[in-house]
């Protein structure tokens, strides 16, 4: 007999949690997008949140969406959550692994994704669906194996004090 907690988050709760709070690290005034590796037995690999290269200040250059000069605008210059998380992975493969992320992966992230050999892509977020760059990444995904679904929601509330 266990008197065990019953109320404890489970597996894709947790991850998504990770991946979320990773999330909050980004600079980013607009957009805050955070992702979370998974091993097949549930070990966090690796995490990254969109952001500057390394070496690049955070207050140097520019996090504005628009503008005339594409140089003066973040895209130019930002890594992509996943991306991020690819590149901290400083363990041997990524071959078979899950990656969580709040929002669902541009088509330059899924090539990422497809490349390091990540086979399951779960996404909370999918506030881009029907454009091109989602069309493609979901293309790829289909071409090489690569499952994706969105996040379940339980919609529980989990309150950390720091």
């Amino acid at each position: 007999m266990s008197d065990k907690r019953k109320d404890y988050i489970n597996w894709d709760e947790y991850f998504m949690g990770v991946a979320k709070l990773s999330g909050l690290r980004s600079k980013d005034p607009n957009t805050q997008v955070g992702c979370c590796i998974v091993s097949q037995d549930n070990k966090i690999l690796s995490m990254g949140y969109n952001g500057l290269p390394k070496g690049c200040s955070d207050d140097e250059f520019p996090w504005v969406r628009e503008g005339e000069d594409p140089l003066k605008t973040k895209y130019v210059y930002t890594v992509h959550s996943e991306l991020n998380a690819i590149l901290n992975f400083r363990g041997g493969s990524l071959e078979g692994a899950k990656l969580y992320v709040s929002l669902f992966p541009c088509n330059e992230c899924a090539k990422a994704i497809i490349q390091s050999g990540i086979k399951e892509v779960i996404y909370d977020c999918n506030k881009y669906d029907g454009s091109t760059a989602v069309q493609a990444s979901m293309r790829m995904f289909d071409a090489a194996g690569v499952a994706y679904h969105q996040y379940k929601r339980s919609n529980r509330k989990i309150e950390i004090e720091l």
